[in-house]
């Protein structure tokens, strides 16, 4: 399995045409065809059928392509780097952050940072928290921040933020009328959890030992979990930070046990010292946390 493989599969999934992946890697639909068939051949599954004329995707294809496209962020990253570098030199400040965050206290501290230095360029990261540490590692940001720790290669780590996990429910729901929610009262109401894999959805789902609930919903992103409540499609646990700075009136946020401990982390170069706009701007990071 090559570059050449994967760069011909990510087109046409993407284009849902050989066609129109040949034009866009500047070949010919032959040519995707045979590497297509290629890469079918490695793998040991097909990746697509044709049903009724039209070019369709199998579920192995699917699964492949969630893959692809998260090793794909990391090349999009570098593209954006060498476009910064060539467009504003090497003076951008650069942060890497998981979106829990980035959508929250990154707008704030920004404001803050520019009050001191309003000609900093600054570039913003988003992924989630293996992705930010990579970044961190590689150098590609000068700091990353992020809401749990991966083992890492060429990082260090310094607590930056503990708060305790609230739950979230409908404003109208029978359940906001409580003063505090224990795990047990979520048994059988549905509810809106964070991806698996992710390290806060291992955090959250340990507190329900026996689980009662009812997992219909799953998103990478605590603000959606969060938007998807207000319209009444499930319950949740969330880092109280995203409520307290995203505005959702018809959520109701109440206390939560057992206690679920929401950590923020901020990460640094093992190998080298912390450039000193970077400092600053963890400064103001930190200083929008404290509220």
């Amino acid at each position: 399995m090559n570059f050449k493989q994967i760069e011909a599969f990510r087109a046409v999934m993407l284009s849902g045409s050989m066609t129109v992946a040949a034009t866009q890697l500047h070949t010919s639909q032959p040519n995707i065809s045979r590497v297509i068939a290629q890469l079918e051949k490695e793998s040991g599954f097909p990746l697509f059928t044709r049903i009724a004329g039209r070019l369709t995707p199998t579920v192995e294809a699917e699964a492949l392509f969630r893959d692809v496209e998260r090793a794909f962020v990391g090349l999009d990253s570098l593209q954006a780097s060498a476009r910064s570098i060539r467009e504003v030199g090497v003076g951008t400040l650069r942060v890497g952050a998981v979106p829990s965050i980035a959508m929250t206290v990154m707008s704030a501290a920004i404001a803050r940072f520019r009050e001191r230095h309003p000609d900093v360029p600054i570039a913003v990261h988003t992924s989630d928290s293996p992705t930010v540490a990579k970044w961190t590692a590689s150098r590609f940001c000068d700091f990353g921040l992020v809401s749990y720790l991966v083992e890492m290669a060429g990082v260090r780590s310094d607590a930056l933020r503990r708060e305790s996990g609230v739950c979230i429910v409908p404003a109208q729901h029978p359940l906001a009328r409580k003063r505090r929610i224990r795990a047990e009262d979520l048994d059988g109401e549905p509810f809106i959890s964070l991806t698996r894999g992710d390290g806060t959805r291992a955090l959250i789902d340990a507190a329900f030992a026996p689980d009662g609930r009812v997992l219909t919903l799953e998103t990478p992103y605590a603000a959606t979990i969060c938007a998807m409540v207000e319209m009444g499609l499930g319950v949740s646990v969330v880092n109280p930070l995203v409520v307290r700075n995203l505005k959702f009136p018809g959520v109701k946020v109440l206390p939560f046990e057992p206690a679920i401990h929401f950590e923020s982390y901020v990460l640094h170069s093992q190998q080298h010292p912390v450039p000193a706009l970077a400092q600053e701007f963890l400064d103001c990071v930190r200083h929008v946390m404290r509220g």
